[in-house]
């Protein structure tokens, strides 16, 4: 519907923007997320395809010029010849044919009106918040230093800029986030904030030094001046390919313009920061999927229709992405059989869709890729790697792509 009609978070009319972070997390070998782009990569995913064109440094991170990303996609969708793109609001489910809902979790009103009535559930939100960007030019680097969290980046190189604290700027800063003055919007209480994407101002109440076992945890970067760990640090991830900007890892909130500006000045090297985006927090739409949805991510009542991407249930760009294209490769397939046939169990895509699918209907909240969600290895294995979690974790990728590729292999 961009640009006739925005949301409150996206900023221009490409596909694929994104508005939080520019990560898609771990791209480490033998990870839950690496595992997923893996089984992504071998379905031929265009999205995995784009962020790896579009890369820029992150650690173990796959980080992506978010513009690029956008417009790489953008660009694709655009001048296929089979896609015909229409700019305008939906406001209702088509009643005929197959479709598919990925309307994210920016949905407008109207649609999720529709949806509710097509459900017979209410909405369920949950509130989610966008961290700050900076201008590069205004960190000052005579304060700040370079450097990956114990050395370890996919290419060597020092990818992260990081500003430390000592204990007395810790307290100070602390101190002004918890007296600090939020928007005075209408939010409802009961409804949760995302845990893995909290504000750090929600973080700071749940005690002093929280911070500092998340998002400021100070833990294998060495500072070049003095040769120690800082109290506390502020992590940078670049932006763009220009690398004339960064954001600040993990300090999404949802505090006044004017105070993220006296507040996150308060960081050493972000005295004199140019904010190029501030902190944002909006509510984020998605539906009881185990009430609603089969593991092919089909509606149980309507079978025509599919759910992806965030409002089917899961969080993060790369859960986001793959049922996206587990959606469209089983709308293929219901089309052309009557039938749609899931992924294995064993794969992270059959995992991540049997857990939207089959999870407590109560208190039901959206999910990350984990390797809780993939089956436990038999009792043999695991007594004999009990000493090893990374070899369990590598077995169980192992496993997983195996049953991806014959899964090809058979249904190609």
């Amino acid at each position: 519907m961009r640009p006739l009609k925005s949301t409150p978070a996206h900023k221009t009319d490409r596909m694929a923007e994104l508005v939080c972070s520019n990560s898609l997390k771990s791209e480490s070998e033998g990870t839950a997320p690496w595992l997923l782009k893996e089984e992504l990569r071998r379905l031929d995913s265009l999205a995995m395809r784009s962020a790896q064109t579009t890369r820029v440094p992150g650690g173990h991170a796959l980080t992506v010029d978010r513009e690029l990303f956008a417009e790489e996609i953008t660009k694709a969708i655009l001048g296929h010849p089979n896609i015909e793109v229409r700019r305008e609001e939906i406001a209702a489910i088509p009643e005929d044919g197959i479709v598919i809902i990925a309307s994210g979790p920016l949905t407008s009103d109207a649609l999720a009106e529709d949806i509710a009535r097509l459900t017979g559930s209410e909405r369920l939100f949950f509130y989610d918040s966008i961290s700050p960007i900076v201008d590069a030019d205004s960190i000052d680097m005579s304060v700040a230093f370079r450097a990956s969290r114990y050395g370890k980046s996919l290419d060597g190189t020092d990818d992260y800029v990081n500003c430390p604290m000592n204990r007395e700027q810790y307290d100070r800063f602390i101190d002004a986030l918890l007296e600090a003055q939020t928007y005075e919007s209408k939010i409802d209480e009961s409804i949760p904030y995302f845990e893995a994407c909290l504000p750090i101002e929600e973080i700071c109440r749940r005690g002093r030094d929280t911070l500092r076992f998340g998002p400021m945890k100070p833990v294998g970067l060495d500072d070049p001046r003095t040769g120690r760990w800082a109290y506390a640090v502020v992590q940078l991830r670049q932006e763009n390919a220009r690398a004339n900007s960064y954001n600040l890892v993990g300090f999404q909130n949802h505090l006044k313009y004017a105070e993220q500006a006296r507040i996150l000045r308060m960081i050493p090297g972000l005295e004199k920061a140019e904010f190029l985006r501030y902190g944002q927090i909006h509510h984020n739409t998605y539906i009881n999927a185990p009430a609603l949805l089969t593991s092919t991510l089909q509606l149980r009542p309507h079978p025509n229709v599919f759910f992806a991407g965030q409002i089917s249930g899961v969080e993060g760009y790369t859960e986001s992405i793959a049922t996206g294209l587990v959606a469209g490769r089983h709308a293929v397939e219901f089309a052309s059989t009557g039938t749609a046939r899931p992924f294995p169990r064993e794969t992270a895509l059959g995992s991540l869709c049997t857990y939207i699918s089959t999870a407590d209907t109560k208190d039901y909240q959206p999910a990350n890729i984990t390797f809780d969600l993939l089956p436990t290895l038999d009792e043999e294995t695991r007594r004999r790697l009990r000493h090893d979690k990374k070899a369990r974790h590598g077995e169980v990728c192992r496993r997983a792509i195996a049953a991806m590729d014959e899964h090809l292999a058979v249904y190609a």
